[in-house]
């Protein structure tokens, strides 16, 4: 698993539809997952810190939770199937952990709220990420250039 941020939401300009980019720590991949209006309100709520005069769905869901003396661990987005993303919310309560199906909009809008991390597996990652091509051919010319001046003594363990 790769723990990923939300770095934002987009608008896709095709469909028209609300698009939550994820991104890892160095913001070299990307991951675009398309959700619903309503979804991508209640993630925007959360990544704005907007005050709503009545606790939405998944403030209501983050206040049972805590009055209930249930931690969000983590989320994760484990798969993808038919262009579908799949997620699970993974709970601990009293040293028991407990995992919840979701769609990926609501665990990362929950998680948000709960302040918890958001993994998502190494499969999705290959199968859906976009990556940041200029950091990659970046880090890629970098490497070439110390490969140039390496010596097999620079390795503590080499011996002749």
């Amino acid at each position: 698993m790769i723990e990923m941020k939300v770095n934002g939401l987009a608008i896709d300009s095709a469909s028209k539809m609300p698009v939550v980019i994820l991104t890892d720590k160095e913001e070299k991949r990307f991951l675009p997952i398309w959700i619903g209006v309503y979804e991508a309100d209640a993630i925007l709520v959360a990544l704005e810190s907007i005050d709503v005069p009545r606790p939405m769905t998944h403030d209501l869901i983050k206040t049972m939770l805590e009055t209930l003396g249930i931690e969000v661990d983590r989320i994760a987005i484990h798969d993808i199937k038919n262009n579908t993303f799949f997620a699970k919310i993974h709970l601990i309560k009293d040293g028991k952990q407990f995992e919840i199906d979701s769609r990926p909009s609501d665990a990362i809008a929950l998680a948000l709220r709960m302040d918890s991390d958001i993994f998502v597996s190494e499969q999705v990652i290959m199968e859906a990420t976009i990556m940041d091509k200029e950091k990659y051919e970046k880090e890629m010319k970098e490497f070439k250039e110390f490969l140039k001046d390496i010596k097999p003594s620079d390795f503590s363990n080499y011996k002749e």
